[in-house]
């Protein structure tokens, strides 16, 4: 089988690509995930180059303190597709206690 060396970016869009409508996830976990939980800077500027920012949902990733944290479309774009999604915004956070998506448990 061919084995497929994709970039920083591209993992951190497939890993993305795993959280449920309607749940949330960190830079953080993310980074975490990558096997590094100080990326989450890098984890956030592959982020903001996804180039198809819907079907790779980064509008489901949120700070570690549930705040919004920026998005390409911009923070109202990504509050209404979290809305959308049924995702309730208070005080400008996320309740990660109710939203947060575990990559830990999305691993197959």
């Amino acid at each position: 089988m061919l084995k497929v060396n994709m970039s920083f970016k591209e993992r951190v869009w497939e890993i993305v690509k795993k959280v449920p409508r309607g749940r949330v996830t960190t830079y953080k976990e993310i980074a975490k995930a990558l096997g590094n939980k100080k990326a989450c800077r890098a984890v956030a500027l592959a982020l903001k180059m996804n180039p198809k920012p819907i079907e790779i949902p980064c509008h489901r990733v949120v700070r570690s303190d549930g705040s919004i944290g920026g998005y390409s479309l911009g923070v109202d774009k990504k509050i209404e597709l979290l809305k959308g999604e049924g995702v309730s915004i208070e005080n400008g956070k996320v309740d990660l206690k109710k939203y947060f998506f575990s990559l830990n448990d999305s691993k197959s």
